[in-house]
């Protein structure tokens, strides 16, 4: 009897041992994928003359920004490959291939030449990567939100889930730390616009190929054992049997993917194009909020499994629609460097309501056969219509001269998923994931 006893602590220890190095080993993947993806507008600001002629800077940042909406096009067939693969065959034969086709992508951007040396084939290989990059990024999203949360224990799932999102947005600060390594102490202003720039996209390739080692050592959920084991069939006719689900996965990205590229991926090309801080403190200023960004996730997370998921949702909603556009005007009239940190910081507490929690409120919507493209393929395809052209926009209204009808833009997105957070069902109440 004693030594049953005193075998629970032993097996209590192995199982979240068990847990954490699945959880770790996903969202190291995560990380890498996000940080090739961000690379591409971070460093924007220097190498959109290499591969653009025009000298008008706000010209050539439109057409950067028209190619990161361009990689988004291929999230949703990322989004249906790869959740299929995901339910079909496996979370993590999903994972792994995914973050192998991003590996190329990069690749394909640092070794490039410039429009002087080819011509028009420098943007067409551009486009052509970020369409690869785009791929992998729409397949990432719904599995390793449905691998993290099926890895959770029901108790701490919020908290556990939340960590997608400070991998999401480790990616970006991993992506900025270069940058700021490579404008403060590396390279000169000349050097970065000339070939510097090259230098990140090789280190993701690389970074991608670690990430790809490490998956392939990580275990399969029990969800999809277990599914594996009934024989269930997976795939979009199985889906369209979830029309409510899928609404609200739509419903309830809207407004938070907007919002959340507005005040992290846009915000550095904000703050030197219409703030006019200079990009060296642009770089600084987005890499401290964003790193407060990621610490505030898990503390959410963790409200969430407390309070449960709809009131951070509706706290969001709310919160959104009543202070975007002051927090957005603001930051354009300011020149106090402390003053716009903290408006940036305001915005991203704001933005955590759903960052947070939105990948396990979507994985607690559908059951384990149709988990993955339940929560890949509407995501991904409202992130490619909204989330994407967030940023080409905002620029595209500075360029008329009217970039306010942006700030209302963001805050009518925002006030539409407020109006599903009102009347869904609490997830954490109503989850699938234990079915």
């Amino acid at each position: 009897m004693r030594s049953t006893q005193s075998d629970f602590p032993s097996v209590e220890i192995n199982e979240i041992k068990y847990r954490l190095k699945s959880i770790f080993g996903g969202s190291v993947g995560n990380l890498v994928e996000w940080y090739d993806w961000y690379t591409y507008s971070a460093f924007a600001l220097y190498f959109s003359t290499s591969f653009f002629p025009n000298s008008n800077p706000t010209a050539q940042l439109l057409n950067s920004a028209g190619i990161f909406a361009v990689g988004f096009l291929m999230r949703p067939i990322g989004g249906w490959l790869f959740g299929s693969i995901a339910d079909k065959l496996g979370r993590k034969k999903s994972m792994t291939l995914s973050v192998l086709i991003m590996a190329i992508g990069s690749l394909i951007i640092g070794l490039t030449p410039g429009y002087k040396q080819i011509g028009i084939l420098a943007p067409l290989l551009l486009v052509f990567a970020r369409l690869i990059q785009g791929l992998s990024t729409g397949g990432e999203y719904g599995t390793s939100a449905t691998y993290l949360s099926e890895m959770a224990t029901k108790k701490h799932r919020g908290f556990y889930s939340s960590f997608q999102y400070v991998t999401l947005i480790g990616g970006q600060l991993l992506a900025l730390g270069i940058q700021l390594v490579l404008q403060n102490w590396l390279l000169t202003p000349a050097q970065l616009h000339d070939w510097g720039w090259r230098i990140p996209f090789f280190i993701g390739a690389i970074l991608s190929f670690i990430a790809l080692y490490l998956r392939r050592h990580i275990d399969e959920t029990d969800a999809f054992k277990s599914k594996d084991k009934l024989k269930k069939p997976g795939g979009i006719a199985v889906l369209m049997k979830y029309p409510k689900e899928v609404f609200t996965v739509v419903g309830l990205t809207l407004g938070g993917t907007i919002a959340f590229y507005t005040f992290s991926t846009y915000m550095q090309k904000f703050l030197v194009n219409t703030v006019h801080l200079s990009k060296e403190m642009s770089t600084t200023l987005s890499f401290i909020s964003l790193l407060v960004f990621a610490i505030m996730q898990p503390l959410f997370g963790l409200l969430s499994d407390k309070i449960g998921r709809k009131p951070l949702l509706i706290g969001f909603g709310v919160l959104g629609t009543l202070f975007t556009v002051p927090i957005l005007t603001g930051l354009a009239s300011e020149n106090n460097t402390t003053i716009i940190f903290l408006l940036m910081i305001a915005a991203l507490i704001i933005v955590s309501g759903y960052t947070s929690i939105n990948a396990v409120v979507k994985a607690e919507l559908f059951p384990a056969e149709i988990r993955a493209l339940g929560v890949g393929l509407p995501y991904a395809l409202t992130v490619a219509i909204f989330g994407g052209t967030a940023e080409y926009f905002a620029l595209w209204f500075k360029n008329i001269g009217h970039e306010s009808y942006f700030y209302w833009y963001v805050t009518g997105c925002i006030l539409i998923s407020l109006t599903l957070y009102m009347t869904m069902k609490d997830t954490k109440h109503h989850s699938k994931i234990e079915d």
